[in-house]
């Protein structure tokens, strides 16, 4: 008897586990060489930059500050977080399918029926009552069907986390460059201002000139020309800076404080270290646009499990205990016991080939996954050769905007001494200072770009999403 037992257990578990139809993962081949072309050996020895908390890159407290505020009030981080929450609940409804559902159903009736249809020939008050507790509609996971929604469900979460992490990241990265973009701007509005002081006083003494007649027209309307010019540049960063204000408010998800605002020259204002940039194979762990792209193919697989399960019968089970009586004082006493059993089995036969159908849409879906798979790590490997180039070149192209500033200076000032020992007209002194002006610019916006490239850099790499977010897995 007691072998007997055992061997009902045995088929009982072995029954219960089912038959696992979704195909196991592959392992899949990077399609992106083995180390990117710009790094060198040493900056593929370091830890990744998925290990350096935005805290620690961003050194600023203003702008740590922001951020922190960004991702508490920022409105597409709600809704990220928000979706992680209706998602994780519908993994727990497709989880919830493994279990059987036990329900308690009290239930009680009387019928009064006519002379003419009780089969005494008198009017007959018929009456039940009934308290039962079973289980409805339960189906044996014969062939994983359930198992595989529910493991398609839990996919689905993981994805969600992970677009989560993605959301975070590009917020990091985009509220540090706004406020890089109102800090540059900032700096051109305060050169302008500068340079529409100096060219003021320098109209003044050319107007001075030109009632002495010592000064020709032409000289006094090109330098008219040059005021008006940095007027328009200071009208043209008043406006920028008021957009870049409120690109910063619609980051954060509230109005910034003045107090939070960037108060240095760019060129001080952030000294960002630098990221370590690891291998590419690195990527499918510190990038959560990948590890998402990822589990959706794990859910892919996971639902072709389930079209595969439509092949086989499905088998339900109801059944139910209590007790019944048709009197209610009765419904608890001795032999009102009561129980039923019914099991039902459904097997498709025919149906035009939708089942076949399913299938392929199921494995059709399994490729596309699989090729976006791909397709994010390919993109992955472009974004940091991208920012890689874009790291190298800024800074050579800095190192050459600092030259040309100094260049330009000095010919500003040879200028000014030519014309005051009466070497060269005004002409020369208004194009050198001119050519200073721009040189300035240009410095301001490569300090701008250098830091922006290290930003992208520390993006691409699946930096900014530490100490935030705690994944389901």
């Amino acid at each position: 008897m007691k072998q007997i037992t055992i061997t009902l257990s045995c088929m009982t578990a072995i029954t219960l586990s089912g038959c696992q139809l979704a195909p196991q993962q592959q392992t899949i081949e990077l399609p992106v060489p083995d180390t990117y072309t710009q790094s060198s050996l040493s900056e593929n020895t370091q830890s990744s930059a998925a290990e350096l908390p935005w805290q620690q890159f961003f050194a600023n407290n203003k702008l740590i500050q922001l951020i922190q505020q960004s991702l508490e009030h920022n409105k597409d981080m709600q809704i990220a977080a928000l979706n992680v929450q209706r998602v994780r609940a519908l993994y727990q409804i497709e989880d919830s399918g493994l279990y059987p559902e036990l329900a308690l159903n009290a239930a009680g009736s009387r019928q009064r029926l006519p002379a003419d249809l009780s089969g005494s020939g008198n009017v007959q008050i018929n009456q039940q009552y009934s308290a039962t507790v079973g289980i409805t509609s339960y189906e044996l996971d014969l062939w994983s069907k359930v198992s595989n929604q529910s493991e398609q469900a839990l996919q689905q979460l993981f994805s969600t986390e992970q677009a989560q992490r993605s959301s975070q990241i590009s917020l990091v990265a985009e509220l540090a460059n706004a406020w890089l973009a109102y800090a540059a701007d900032q700096q051109l509005l305060a050169l302008a201002k500068d340079t529409l002081h100096s060219q003021r006083q320098s109209l003044s003494l050319i107007e001075q000139s030109y009632n002495l007649g010592a000064a020709s027209a032409l000289t006094l309307q090109q330098l008219k020309s040059t005021v008006a010019s940095a007027k328009i540049d200071v009208a043209r960063y008043n406006r920028v800076l008021q957009r870049d204000k409120n690109a910063l408010d619609l980051l954060v998800g509230m109005p910034v404080s003045a107090d939070l605002l960037p108060d240095q020259p760019i060129e001080t204002l952030l000294n960002l270290p630098e990221v370590p940039v690891g291998l590419p194979s690195d990527l499918l762990q510190q990038r959560p646009d990948i590890k998402a792209a990822e589990h959706d193919l794990l859910g892919a697989n996971a639902n072709i499990g389930i079209a595969k399960a439509a092949y086989f019968p499905s088998i339900s089970l109801t059944a139910n205990a209590g007790t019944a009586s048709s009197e209610l004082d009765n419904l608890f006493k001795g032999g009102s016991g009561s129980w039923s059993l019914m099991p039902s089995i459904y097997l498709p036969i025919f149906n035009m080939g939708r089942t076949q159908a399913n299938v392929d849409v199921a494995n059709a879906q399994q490729q596309m996954a699989l090729a976006s798979y791909q397709q994010k790590i390919q993109q992955a490997f472009r974004e940091v050769s991208d920012s890689l180039a874009d790291r190298q070149g800024y800074v050579n192209q800095l190192l050459a905007q600092h030259e040309l500033v100094d260049s330009n200076q000095q010919s500003f000032y040879l200028s000014e001494q030519r014309f005051k020992q009466g070497a060269d007209s005004f002409l020369q002194v208004l194009d050198a200072q001119r050519n200073s002006y721009t040189a300035q610019q240009q410095l301001i916006n490569g300090q701008k770009l250098v830091l922006a490239s290290k930003i992208s850099l520390y993006k691409v790499l699946g930096g900014g999403w530490q100490n935030s977010i705690n994944p389901a897995e």
